[in-house]
């Protein structure tokens, strides 16, 4: 696909599930409970705690895409650094996605034909990570920030595709999509760590249908 039909594609969905900390022998449940559930973008993040994160994430990235790459777009997450953007890529990610404003990872993303997500608190940074090369800008965090916050922010500066991180959750999936936002990442509300450590697959199918639902919903009252 095109960085264009990329784009396209998760400001269609727009839900990103982060799958962070999920071990690579739990991949395939989780992936595939993800996708019966009807989340097509995911983001595996770099644990920047363990030394081998850039292969470790690589080597999940690429077994998503192997296995599942018909069925859904596979980005990376937490990404500080050009290192981990260009494994990533290598490994098949056509998103990238971080939690700060890095010039050089942007441009570097960019230049590979990946989506650029990075993300951003202030409207300082919003403006500075869109002029940077953003396609989307994640307003990070959303849940401490709140509505209001997000409401103020896209007023005048609405021109910016803008995701939230943080506090999204199935019940509010509307409040936020009508403060604004193109769509939102979300990670243990939807990737419930108990069900990944203990394998219960249906559970996370449930928790992702009822967040797709709810997006549905929203589309259907538009």
């Amino acid at each position: 696909m095109t960085h264009e039909e990329v784009l396209a594609r998760i400001q269609k969905e727009k839900l990103v599930a982060i799958l962070r900390g999920v071990p690579m022998d739990r991949i395939d449940g989780v992936v595939g409970a993800l996708v019966r559930g009807g989340v097509r973008v995911l983001e595996f993040t770099f644990d920047h705690a363990e030394p081998d994160c850039v292969a470790a994430n690589a080597a999940k990235i690429r077994r998503t895409v192997e296995k599942f790459g018909d069925q859904v777009l596979v980005g990376c997450g937490t990404t500080l650094t050009v290192e981990e953007v260009e494994a990533a890529h290598e490994a098949g990610s056509c998103l990238m996605i971080s939690p700060n404003v890095n010039e050089a990872v942007i441009r570097r993303a960019r230049e590979l034909g990946m989506v650029a997500m990075p993300g951003a608190l202030t409207p300082t940074e919003i403006v500075a990570a869109y002029d940077m090369g953003a396609d989307i800008v994640k307003l990070f965090p959303a849940g401490e920030l709140g509505l209001g916050y997000i409401k103020a922010v896209r007023g005048p500066l609405k021109h910016i595709p803008m995701s939230a991180v943080g506090g999204v959750k199935p019940e509010n999936v509307k409040d936020y999509l009508d403060a604004g936002v193109c769509g939102f990442g979300v990670g243990g509300p939807l990737v419930l760590a108990k069900a990944v450590k203990s394998g219960d697959d249906a559970a996370i199918e449930e928790r992702a249908r009822a967040f797709t639902e709810a997006i549905a919903q929203w589309e259907a009252e538009r």
